[in-house]
């Protein structure tokens, strides 16, 4: 194998995307649907302008490769991973233009050894995958814009043709990062701290090209604002609730040490430290390097937020909204590996163990838990320590990871599936999400709760009033009490639902045959269900 050089740089990093990219086709096909997939889903097959938790893009794209794979695990997830070898790529790109070609492939190795990045957001259906790849596409045109061909002079360069074709490409993949997540915001604010806070750059203050930019993508977020207009600005609602808005100033220092502690695991401690250093080298270097400069004003800001926010904001295990601040560092990283590479004293050692033990670790991790999740081998052949801790009288966590395909098997024996007077729910989002991929949308189905999120959007019940429903709880038999029965006439539970995963009986489903479904004689305006069956909207007044 060559030594890494500055001219075959691109070459090995194409070699790597290539390689990624196939391992990754293999784990979006063959590994379940996570609780969020499994949630997701039906928005793929029901397109709609946006959606309540996130704008519409990735249902959009997914959308369109089912129609070629077919409803599958990797027709859904398909765009993630296709979008995810553009985003290293891009981070190539950039990170050539701002320090090396060496240090753009160290770059993208980093990004592809790291926990949140090679699996969540390369594999996953979640919108995470063309946040980032518009979010780079994005940082790419305005490196072009900002760190141009040097000497030109500055007059010729802001009337040129070039720089208006690069403002409104710029433009246009902002406006694709605003139909992708709300993220885009910290985009614009970096962008703007980045040309303030560099006096060769505030040029721009002044130029059209900048305004075109937002105005194209204001454009392109007319569906989000559009939808949201007529749905009580719902998904801005629950985003703001997320963040704490409008709840009670409570400062939890535990929560805000669970966000370190836990960011830090997603990317990988060992690669968290040292990326979190480029942190403070950039915002040194800062005044005194335009290209540290750039990758600190788009990293700090999601980072700093969603870490800050936890002080009185619960975000449970959101841990990845500072993804797109950390992938901006490893540009300064990727120079960083570089240069201790080049060394051949112990400091240029150390990388290279560095960079084994990393990719090591990141290997059979994926593969142990990516093997285990299929097959639950580790139950068997595993030491029984860890079997104890993390399943023992419990769950195992990744029985989220499998598919529930025994719902379906119980659907197709007793006849339910052919019932078209029978459609189907749970008491909980994530659990509603499981049992509708196992019956791949084959049946309407009502999350029986006063948080359905989506779900409350893509079902009309007033059209199921009069039919029977099967009702799926997970040790919910409090919920189904208070929330399930008041809207039938009976409720009868039925033998468990049992997932099995590779011959083992992992978990017990209860299953509930309900009669003539109707509106509750009891108000329960905390339920959407309640409210849209009297006609109203499910969120908002």
């Amino acid at each position: 194998m060559k030594k890494l050089t500055e001219g075959n740089a691109a070459l090995y990093t194409i070699a790597l995307i290539l390689i990624t990219f196939v391992i990754r086709i293999f784990i979006a096909a063959y590994t379940g649907l996570g609780i969020g997939e499994a949630y997701y889903f039906r928005g793929a097959m029901h397109l709609e302008l946006s959606y309540f938790d996130q704008p519409p893009l990735f249902f959009w794209l997914s959308g369109l490769t089912i129609k070629i794979f077919g409803l599958t695990k990797l027709g859904l997830r398909f765009p993630a991973v296709v979008l995810f070898a553009g985003t290293s790529w891009l981070l190539f790109l950039i990170t050539r233009k701002l320090f090396t070609a060496k240090a753009g492939f160290w770059a993208v190795v980093v990004m592809n050894l790291s926990a949140v990045f090679t699996v969540a957001i390369a594999c996953w259906f979640q919108p995470d995958a063309p946040l980032m790849f518009f979010w780079l596409a994005s940082a790419y045109f305005l490196v072009q814009l900002m760190f141009g061909r040097q000497g030109e002079d500055l007059k010729t360069v802001r009337s040129s043709r070039r720089t208006w074709l690069l403002w409104i490409m710029t433009g246009v993949c902002l406006g694709l990062a605003t139909l992708s997540k709300y993220h885009v915001l910290f985009i614009f604010a970096g962008v703007f701290l980045f040309v303030g806070a560099n006096k060769d750059q505030r040029h721009w203050l002044w130029h059209p090209g900048p305004y075109l930019a937002i105005l194209i993508t204001m454009i392109f977020a007319i569906p989000v604002l559009w939808w949201n207009y007529n749905n009580n600005w719902a998904s801005f609602v629950f985003q703001g609730s997320r963040a704490g808005a409008g709840s009670k100033f409570q400062l939890h220092i535990d929560w805000f040490l669970r966000s370190i502690l836990l960011q830090s695991v997603w990317l990988l401690p060992w690669i968290w430290i040292p990326t979190v250093r480029e942190l403070f080298r950039s915002f040194k270097l800062r005044t005194t390097s335009k290209a540290y400069s750039f990758s600190f004003w788009l990293s700090i800001l999601p980072i700093v937020f969603f870490t800050v926010v936890t002080l009185w904001a619960d975000l449970q295990y959101h841990f990845h909204w500072q993804a797109p601040g950390y992938m901006m560092l490893f540009i300064p990283l990727g120079f960083a590996i570089d240069k201790n590479l080049s060394k051949g004293d112990r400091q240029g050692r150390g990388i290279r163990r560095w960079l084994r033990f990393s990719a090591c670790f990141t290997v059979i991790t994926i593969g142990v838990l990516s093997i285990h999740m299929v097959t639950g081998f580790w139950q068997s052949y595993g030491p029984k320590w860890v079997v104890n801790k993390f399943h023992g009288d419990n769950v195992d966590p990744t029985i989220q990871g499998i598919d529930y395909d025994d719902i379906m098997t119980r659907f197709e024996k007793e006849g339910w599936l052919q019932n078209k007077k029978l459609f189907a729910g749970s008491t909980r989002w994530w659990l509603t999400g499981k049992e509708d991929w196992a019956l791949k949308g084959k049946k309407e189905i009502i999350c029986f709760s006063n948080d359905p999120r989506n779900l409350a959007f893509l079902v009309d019940p007033k059209t199921l009033v009069g039919d029977d429903a099967i009702i799926i709880g997970q040790e919910h038999q409090a919920n189904v009490d208070a929330d399930v029965k008041p809207f039938f006439d009976n409720v009868k539970q039925l033998p468990d639902i049992e997932i099995v995963r590779h011959g083992i009986t992992e978990l017990h489903l209860q299953v509930y045959y309900c009669t003539n479904f109707h509106q509750s004689a009891k108000p329960r305006n905390d339920l959407p269900l309640y409210r849209q069956l009297n006609g109203l909207p499910p969120f908002g007044r």
